[in-house]
């Protein structure tokens, strides 16, 4: 069992020799350092959600309605708070996964790189986004273990290229994210004109890729501005036809488990379920798409219900401290992507923000899981009570 929880130990010791954390613990205070190093184009676009941001307001406050239930008095708590998990077969430390978030050359030169290597000093898995500044093949390198996210291309010839590499270059899972058809409506961006795909940011995937590239009359262009590469990533960059039809071709592409990221209601669970996905991330982008949609904190049990027994349900949106984990847990996640805290640790520290917040992270969860007497991996509706 590792023992995150000694993070806090190491923190109050190294404090006596006036050493003090250069980085903050609340989610706030890194997000305000984070704005203050940042451009505001970068900062509106990792902070910044649809419309009048009302779904990624309802993301965080939906936990504030669920409270925990801690047990005091149990005869085996000596020995809780073990956060070891094990999805689709493989057995991972904690029950935390890096969200994939793409384009991150905008706040950090080593970008996805830097990610890697600070998920990786704890443990934490990378969820590579296909909007990534690095391409993969480069990522696997250091990242171990990684799952790919795949945004589903307009021509599916290039959807199974992306497979196909993913695969060949040590992905343990591929995460089909099935609600960005198109980008939503996104104000700080539209107010500045920060679209960083037209820069060619975010786009080290589709320009290596052999597929992609066969369709282009000359090579993309480093750093290019409005290239014919850039205007073919555009092009191609969603399909708007996505369906579990697409879902169940993946199959003949890979043998890795298959997860839909997106979800928020119980029909179109079942509707994946029935066509054999391994896994559903309950998420709303963490309200990056649709303005006014339902919190998915709150869309989790009703999700579980009816395919918890029949897929591995993981959760996202909305994240920001151990206890917020504990809590989806606790609603029946079996497991839970964190997006944007740590990319304001990478922000202001490179691999050691990264690392920063997800130790932080992590050492919440387990102090949490501690005092309620349980492991992480065993805590459940009983544990966890919605206030009125």
């Amino acid at each position: 069992m590792s023992d995150f929880a000694q993070y806090q130990d190491g923190v109050y010791a190294n404090a006596t020799n006036g050493d003090l954390p250069h980085l903050p613990y609340h989610y706030e205070q890194l997000r305000d350092m984070a704005a203050e190093k940042l451009e505001p184009g970068p900062f509106g676009y990792v902070e910044g959600s649809a419309g009048r941001e009302r779904t990624a307001d309802a993301n965080v406050a939906a936990f504030a309605r669920y409270a925990l239930r801690p047990r005091s008095l149990r005869p085996d708590s000596e020995s809780a708070g073990d956060l070891g998990t094990t999805l689709f077969g493989e057995q991972y430390p904690t029950p935390l996964l890096t969200a994939p978030i793409g384009v991150l050359e905008q706040v950090h030169q080593e970008a996805d790189t830097a990610v890697a290597r600070g998920a990786n000093s704890v443990g934490v898995p990378m969820v590579l986004s296909t909007a990534a500044s690095t391409p993969m093949e480069e990522v696997a390198e250091i990242a171990d273990p990684w799952w790919y996210q795949l945004y589903w291309p307009s021509d599916d010839a290039l959807a199974e290229s992306f497979v196909r590499r993913a695969t060949a270059a040590g992905a343990k899972a591929i995460v089909v994210t099935a609600d960005t058809k198109r980008l939503g409506w996104r104000p700080r961006d539209l107010a500045l004109g920060h679209l960083p795909f037209v820069r060619s940011q975010g786009t080290a995937n589709y320009f290596s890729d052999p597929e992609f590239r066969s369709r282009l009359k000359a090579d993309p262009e480093p750093g290019g501005v409005f290239t014919e590469a850039v205007f073919h990533f555009l092009g191609a960059f969603a399909s708007r036809s996505l369906s579990t039809d697409n879902i169940a071709r993946i199959r003949q592409w890979t043998d890795l488990p298959i997860l839909v990221k997106g979800i928020v209601r119980a029909d179109e669970a079942t509707e994946l379920a029935e066509v054999g996905v391994d896994g559903i991330v309950v998420s709303n982008h963490g309200g990056r798409q649709v303005d006014n949609a339902v919190a998915a904190l709150d869309a989790l049990p009703e999700v579980v219900r009816a395919v918890g027994d029949r897929v591995t349900v993981l959760f996202d949106s909305g994240v920001r401290s151990g206890a917020d984990v504990a809590v989806a847990l606790a609603l029946g996640a079996e497991a839970v992507l964190l997006g944007r805290p740590w990319v304001y640790g990478l922000a202001l520290d490179g691999a050691a923000g990264v690392e920063h917040v997800l130790r932080s992270i992590l050492a919440e969860l387990q102090i949490t899981a501690e005092l309620m007497g349980k492991d992480a991996a065993d805590l459940d509706a009983s544990d966890v009570t919605r206030r009125s």
